[in-house]
């Protein structure tokens, strides 16, 4: 195990509930491509922004650990053991993004992390900061938080190809137990959805949108068609709020027909959407969306299709969250085309670091650079992915965004 900072004290994670010291210890992964260019300045502006709000009383004891090409180039291995030691006691990680190198040989790294560590949630906001492009008339108001289920669905990767033997064997099997028949050129793959699976992901959701005194929990699914599987999944989340949260929660019938379409004080809307129409709604009127809880797969598309609405996956921040452990990571790719021209984007990291902070009960700090962030957008000094959907020909350097988040922060509380 690498070596841990003498004056800190780990995190603790009990049940979901996190325990934090005034000095915790943190690990961050670089990672690959713009990785660097945007972890640095992030762990730099958290580290600023925690001394402007909190003096020497409280300080981030970062340890660095290795991971993709880096590490690849000094241990011969992509995920060396002493990271994954190192990951399994101090169970905080910010990480920059991680290329896959494609076809044999190595897996996903994320991948691995998020079932290794059991992170079920994936907690992605899509929220609106004026001055940010969008393909909107009226972006404003835009302010929503996706939680995708980490560890179920199609991302289990349970297939096989048409001409396998196992693909054989399960067509030949639905053909002689059920009387199902499929083309011998059919590929087979498994979608599971489990219960248990469904119901701790809600209760995390659910307790996240009476503790942020959000108003509406929308349930995405395609269970018009799926109807054991995500028809499964709407059912479950239903049960965990009306039975678990009752005193909390109505149902959107129950809004209209009793209620005639205003919130009694003190309680919170449940409702559900079809995933198809769900992308046009966001679309169409994504300000009637708080907290939406998904299946794996539709959560993949609605949250990168909501981050289009605001700016794209640059200013798209994640969290990945279990019940023992958590990594926070900007939602983008190592971007190979830009990297080391000291022009990438970190305010997707910084985003992602302001969920860190939340999750640490350090919401000062989190809100500081959080308000810096829109003040730097409002006045137009962006970066050059920014600035080209913007339309504008002069840009800011990395270096310099970092500069000027810092001189705004500073500004903000003298």
């Amino acid at each position: 195990m690498i070596k841990l900072p003498e004056d800190g004290e780990l995190i603790r994670i009990e049940g979901g509930v996190w325990k934090v010291p005034n000095k915790p210890i943190v690990a961050y992964i670089e990672g690959d491509g713009i990785g660097p260019e945007v972890i640095r300045p992030t762990i730099e502006i958290v580290n600023e922004a925690v001394s402007l709000c909190y003096g020497s009383s409280r300080e981030i004891k970062w340890v660095k650990l290795y991971a993709g090409d880096e590490a690849e180039k000094l241990f011969g291995t992509r995920l060396p053991e002493e990271t994954l030691k190192t990951l399994e006691v101090v169970r905080v990680l910010l990480k920059g993004p991680l290329y896959t190198p494609p076809g044999g040989g190595w897996r996903s790294i994320n991948v691995f992390l998020r079932q290794h560590f059991d992170l079920y949630a994936n907690i992605r906001p899509v929220k609106y900061f004026d001055g940010l492009p969008s393909p909107l008339k009226n972006p404003q108001g835009i302010d929503m938080v996706i939680f995708r289920e980490n560890t179920d669905d199609l991302y289990v990767g349970i297939e096989w190809p048409w001409d396998s033997q196992e693909a054989k064997k399960v067509r030949e099997f639905l053909k002689k137990e059920f009387g199902i028949e499929l083309p011998e050129d059919t590929g087979i793959g498994i979608k599971p959805m489990s219960r248990y699976k469904t119901i701790r992901i809600a209760r995390l959701a659910i307790r996240y949108a009476i503790s942020t005194g959000r108003k509406f929990v929308t349930v995405v699914h395609k269970g018009n068609i799926m109807k054991y599987t995500e028809g499964a999944f709407r059912e479950w989340v239903y049960e965990v709020a009306l039975k678990e949260f009752g005193d909390y929660f109505i149902t959107e019938k129950e809004l209209y027909e009793k209620y005639g379409g205003r919130i009694p004080e003190g309680k919170l809307v449940i409702n559900d959407r079809i995933m198809d129409n769900m992308l046009q709604q966001i679309v169409l009127n994504p300000q009637q969306f708080q907290v939406i809880i998904c299946p794996n797969v539709n959560g993949d598309y609605l949250s990168d299709a909501a981050a289009a609405l605001v700016g794209g996956v640059s200013v798209a921040p994640s969290a990945n969250i279990g019940d023992t452990a958590a990594l926070f990571e900007p939602v983008h790719g190592t971007a190979p085309d830009i990297a080391g021209k000291g022009i990438a984007n970190p305010t997707a990291a910084l985003l992602s670091a302001c969920l860190m902070l939340e999750y640490m009960g350090w919401h000062e700090a989190a809100n500081l650079i959080r308000e810096a962030i829109q003040e730097v957008i409002r006045q137009g000094k962006v970066t050059a992915d920014l600035a080209r959907l913007m339309g504008k020909d002069k840009y800011l350097k990395t270096e310099e965004y970092k500069r000027e988040i810092l001189e705004i922060m500073h500004s903000l509380k003298h």
